[in-house]
């Protein structure tokens, strides 16, 4: 398959903690993906402002905000409404995990999550990562 035939797929990450967004953009920084990461809220939701994405990966608590997350699951709702959404979480609790759902995510992973779970999840969408053995 060339490059030409590969349809880029556009995959947002926001993480406030910086090693486990480091890793999280390595997993997907391959060919065919285009990979942008936000530390932060105002920086997750100028980035959803920018484009659609076909996959975006929250944090739930965001620089210490309780809904920093959720913020981030109902704009991309609105304006990337196709996309496979994950929830990462070291706080999982039964209100923020309905909560979630019901802004769209389809998974609410507690951390630590192991990159191959991330990577399995992506892939029931299409989308590739590093973890992939034959690179396709």
């Amino acid at each position: 398959m060339t490059a030409a035939a590969i349809a880029t797929r556009n995959i947002l990450i926001v993480e406030d903690e910086e090693s486990i967004r480091e890793a999280l953009v390595e997993l997907f920084e391959i060919e065919g993906n285009a990979v942008v990461a936000a530390e932060s809220l105002p920086a997750a939701l100028d980035l959803l402002r920018s484009q659609p994405y076909d996959l975006i990966i929250s944090d739930l608590r965001l620089g210490g905000k309780r809904d920093g997350g959720l913020q981030v699951l109902a704009m991309a709702g609105m304006l990337s409404p196709n996309a496979i959404v994950l929830v990462l979480t070291a706080y999982p609790d039964d209100s923020n995990r309905q909560a979630s759902f019901r802004l769209g995510a389809l998974h609410f992973l507690e951390k630590p999550v192991d990159l191959a779970t991330i990577a399995q999840h992506a892939a029931s969408g299409g989308i590739r990562t590093a973890l992939d053995a034959d690179g396709r």
